[in-house]
């Protein structure tokens, strides 16, 4: 029997490594002879640097940047030479965990430590970019990775602007002429679930703007600043493209990687599935075990479990979800090419010790669903 081991991270209870080998120890403790290929997954949200880095055989590289703030932070993107693949989680530099609640100022954040990132990668011979852009801390429109890469935003007077997504209101002319000439013969994709578009009340500003601490006037003001980056923009490159499915994504970040660096926006499962080789590991499999911390009818949305069912789904392959905690409406999965959803933790366990025997459970879990297969 041959079973693929494809699980997301369980957050802040196990790595999707330590995922796959607490399903591997489970399976291998019921079927010995078993087949288990082990495939870390990530949807391009946190654990996507370490799932790719571990599933491609890569390094992690941990380099000093500024955080939303300025502040100099220690941030790490994976890079597989074989590949010359760089992976990059954008919240690692310009994240919302970085900035205390007390601190936070969306109208002041930046993503210039993105672009040391990038910057980064290309001194390492990168000529692929993978970035993951969940969990920002700005809605600068991406213009701190933009000045960090080399490019010059200033207001009428030349003056150049300060960080942060206020601050373009006064934005008059940006210059791509210093731009790392590098990025030209780069391939930037995009692993996000955000479809937004830049502007309008389903944009950065309206719908992201409020969870880093944004009020009313707030994204007003932030709305006002896009708004102007768009219209520059058009001047500076002969077109902007607000209304592209992404480019809301992390603060407006898509935005600027889509139109000034020419990348390409893909589902972040998809993109990590094609990246790892999901669909290759999944040929001739009987069985995937996937799963993550919590489970629910939102899963259907982009998460990785949903899209290792659909991968599996292509090659014929029968699906066990594991998690944590499983909503009672997950059972929705069940219509839509899962074959079990499996609760790892039982009902009424305190979260504490949930999250600090998550790999037993795990393990004991994968065990149970094993032996049930197995007849």
């Amino acid at each position: 029997m041959k079973i693929v081991l494809a699980p997301d991270s369980f957050k802040e209870s196990m790595s999707a490594s330590q995922a796959v080998a607490a399903m591997r120890d489970g399976v291998l403790s019921v079927l010995p002879d078993a087949e288990c290929v082990g495939v870390p997954m990530a949807d391009g949200g946190e654990g996507t640097v370490d799932a790719v880095v571990d599933a491609l055989g890569g390094e992690l590289i941990t380099v000093e940047v500024a955080d939303p703030l300025g502040r100099p932070v220690h941030a790490k993107y994976g890079y597989i030479a074989d590949h010359k693949l760089a992976v990059v989680e954008m919240a690692t530099a310009s994240g919302l965990e970085l900035v205390a609640p007390a601190d936070r100022d969306v109208l002041r954040a930046s993503t210039f430590g993105v672009g040391q990132l990038i910057i980064s990668a290309l001194d390492h011979g990168a000529s692929e970019l993978l970035i993951g852009l969940g969990g920002s801390a700005t809605n600068d429109g991406g213009a701190g990775m933009l000045t960090a890469l080399g490019a010059e935003l200033s207001d009428a007077d030349g003056t150049p602007l300060p960080p942060g997504g206020a601050a373009l209101a006064r934005l008059d002319r940006i210059d791509v002429s210093g731009l790392d000439p590098r990025l030209a013969d780069i391939r930037i994709r995009i692993a996000s679930d955000v479809t937004a578009p830049l502007l309008g009340t389903g944009g950065a500003s309206a719908v992201f703007g409020p969870q880093k601490g944004a009020t009313p006037a707030d994204v007003e003001t932030l709305e006002a600043g896009l708004a102007r980056l768009v219209a520059v923009t058009e001047t500076a490159l002969g077109r902007a493209r607000p209304e592209l499915p992404g480019a809301g994504a992390a603060g407006g970040l898509g935005f600027a990687l889509l139109d000034f660096l020419g990348a390409e926006c893909n589902p972040g499962v998809e993109l990590i599935a094609e990246t790892v080789g999901l669909e290759q590991a999944l040929a001739g499999a009987d069985w995937v075990f996937t799963g993550e911390g919590s489970v629910d009818a939102q899963t259907m949305l982009g998460k990785t479990p949903f899209g290792v069912a659909q991968a599996a789904g292509r090659t014929g392959t029968r699906v066990v979800i594991f998690a944590g905690r499983v909503a009672p409406d997950a059972d929705v999965l069940l219509d839509n090419g899962v074959d079990r959803l499996v609760a790892i933790t039982a009902r009424g366990t305190p979260i504490e010790q949930a999250l600090r025997d998550g790999r037993i459970a795990l393990t004991r879990a994968a065990a149970e669903v094993s032996r049930a297969i197995s007849g």
